[in-house]
């Protein structure tokens, strides 16, 4: 049985130490994947934290993830950046996954953009392009809400008709529209546990059941995001596809350069959505 007592002391030690070190808080989250940790960059900075200085953070062990929590001003908006997330595959609960996302939530986020990088399952999709997404499944085999609910952080059997904020997947798409971002569409996101990637069988039934592309991040905080009644957007960046009757090897180092290329078009994308949001 999960401690909840625990769990609670944890979270608010951290929500304390991150007051601390801010001038306000946060309204928005950011949270950047694989190969997209850049953003910060066009931030006007109030404080950097690393995660390991605040307390309970885990501690992300993959070499694209930086590990920073950066706050500040974000295209007006005041913002908080996750460069780097945990994953399940390095060892962590889907609970501990989303900590971060339980500690933003207490600070008073109301609305979190979710990134990733993915791989394609849809032969229409190309390396590069940007999936807003639709809809996600889960076959973690884990949910960050399991054990006991606070009822204070929300309710014990969340409503997920529409996961993903329609107002801001309709904003996102005629953004990506009118600045003129090629090969942006929409899809279903499917989490797997990972760290090994899909075999060919593997992929044939991922796209049999549903998604369009693929990965082994995001839902646990998604998951948690809703659960605090925030507004989700889900950005994937597709950074390779494959065919199963075509099949070719997947290296990671290859996953993070396409990534990468596509960053500034993500990037560009994100900023003017923030722009455009109301609170």
């Amino acid at each position: 049985m999960i401690d909840m007592d625990l769990y609670r002391q944890q979270v608010e030690a951290a929500v304390a130490f991150i007051r601390t070190c801010i001038n306000e808080p946060p309204e928005v989250l950011i949270q950047l994947g694989t190969g997209l940790g850049e953003l910060a960059k066009a931030m006007q900075v109030d404080c950097t934290l690393g995660y390991d200085a605040i307390p309970h953070f885990p501690r992300s062990t993959v070499v694209s993830h930086a590990g920073n929590l950066v706050i500040g001003r974000l295209a007006g908006k005041r913002t908080a950046i996750l460069q780097g997330r945990f994953h399940c595959y390095e060892g962590y609960s889907a609970r501990e996954v989303a900590f971060p996302i339980r500690v933003l939530a207490q600070l008073g986020v109301k609305i979190a953009i979710v990134t990733n990088a993915s791989g394609g399952l849809n032969p229409t999709f190309r390396p590069g392009t940007l999936m807003i997404v639709d809809d996600h499944i889960n076959l973690l085999g884990d949910n960050p809400l399991r054990g006991p609910n606070i009822d204070a952080w929300g309710p014990r059997f969340p409503d997920l008709s529409t996961p993903y904020d329609p107002a801001l997947r309709t904003l996102a798409r005629k953004l990506a529209k009118r600045l003129r971002l090629d090969e942006v569409t929409g899809g279903t996101y499917v989490c797997i546990p990972g760290p090994s990637l899909e075999t060919p069988a593997e992929t044939r039934y991922l796209r049999l059941i549903g998604a369009d592309a693929v990965g082994m991040s995001s839902v646990p905080e998604i998951l948690v995001a809703l659960h605090a009644g925030m507004r989700v957007l889900g950005l994937s960046v597709v950074a390779n596809v494959n065919d199963p009757d075509k099949f070719q090897p997947i290296l990671i180092d290859e996953i993070i350069a396409a990534a990468r290329k596509a960053e500034p078009r993500l990037q560009q994308l994100i900023i003017n959505t923030l722009a455009e949001l109301t609170l």
